[in-house]
């Protein structure tokens, strides 16, 4: 009998109709990368993660098929390289300088600094490495709470997940409608727009110089967008992480996720990746984000419907 179920298994994990479904999904994939941005090792590398495990077993296979929205996240990411948003709107670069100096300026003698140029005059090697390790969060500790929800609470792993993927939609669109310079673009390259100025590790580059290493410098050397500084992603995502924390009352793991998330708001502007105004736009993003999610799902059937079956499917 165990050999009937276990071939059973094995004939619906190699299903013709799935298996010819994920070979056009892997061909299309890299023939639409390869037409937009071109071949990157990363993409093997994902392809391969993705039918490993779809195709390892059936507990695997809905696992990554829970995980799919995620990696649309990271898809929409990649591909925005082949659309800058600067060829669409106007960047705004001194504007958002002087609105940041005017709302949060620091007066140092004669001169009114932002905070992030207060920042950098203050810098230690103490606040360096932390505020490193505070940035390095920004994407496992969403992804650490996605993995405990899957295996916890599998509604609460979707609604998760949707709300992830609708504030970086969100975050998106500001991204091409109103696209802005980081501060770090100002410090090394004043007012003037450059379009063709690569992504630039800014402070984060202490971090990496203190531990000889390149972390920090491989991850923006792959930037998809340089003037896409607001709001600021990184921002917003330690907010979903603590929301859903508190809304699974998750304990003493929510101060954690509290301290992190004030950790990378402080490191974002420390770092000179994003002003104050970046950070705040990023927080209401988030909440934008989570009201728009949960008022959707209480009020239209429809939608409710579509994510009972999905959830389902992962079950």
């Amino acid at each position: 009998m165990s050999i009937t179920i276990k071939q059973a298994g094995t004939d619906k994990l190699f299903a013709a109709k799935t298996v010819t479904m994920m070979f056009f999904i892997t061909v299309g994939y890299f023939l639409l990368s390869w037409l937009l941005i071109g071949f990157k090792t990363e993409q093997v590398f994902l392809m391969t993660i993705v039918n490993g495990l779809y195709f390892l077993s059936l507990k695997t296979r809905k696992f990554i098929k829970g995980f799919s929205i995620f990696i649309i996240y990271w898809v929409i990411f990649d591909y925005m390289k082949a659309f800058p948003n600067y060829s669409i709107s106007h960047v705004h670069i001194k504007d958002i300088y002087l609105a940041e100096k005017s709302l949060f300026g620091i007066r140092v003698g004669a001169n009114m600094l932002t905070p992030n140029e207060y920042l950098r005059l203050s810098q230690t090697s103490t606040l360096n490495v932390i505020t490193g390790l505070f940035y390095l969060c920004w994407i496992p500790v969403p992804l650490g709470l996605a993995a405990y929800l899957f295996f916890d609470n599998k509604r609460q792993f979707f609604y998760f997940s949707c709300t992830f993927l609708l504030v970086n939609c969100l975050g998106f669109i500001i991204y091409y409608c109103f696209p802005v310079a980081p501060p770090w673009y100002v410090q090394y390259s004043g007012f003037s727009f450059n379009p063709h100025t690569p992504g630039n590790v800014a402070g984060l580059g202490r971090f990496d110089t203190y531990f000889h290493t390149n972390i920090f410098s491989s991850l923006y050397a792959k930037s998809s967008n340089v003037f896409a500084a607001m709001p600021s992603l990184h921002s917003a995502y330690p907010v979903i992480v603590l929301y859903y924390g508190l809304k699974n009352k998750l304990g003493p793991i929510n101060i954690l996720f509290a301290f992190i998330m004030i950790g990378i708001w402080f490191s974002a502007i420390y770092n000179s990746h994003h002003y104050m105004l970046d950070v705040l736009c990023g927080i209401l993003c988030a909440i934008l984000g989570i009201f728009a999610f949960n008022y959707t799902i209480s009020s239209n059937k429809w939608f409710f419907n579509i994510l009972n079956k999905s959830i389902k499917s992962i079950s």
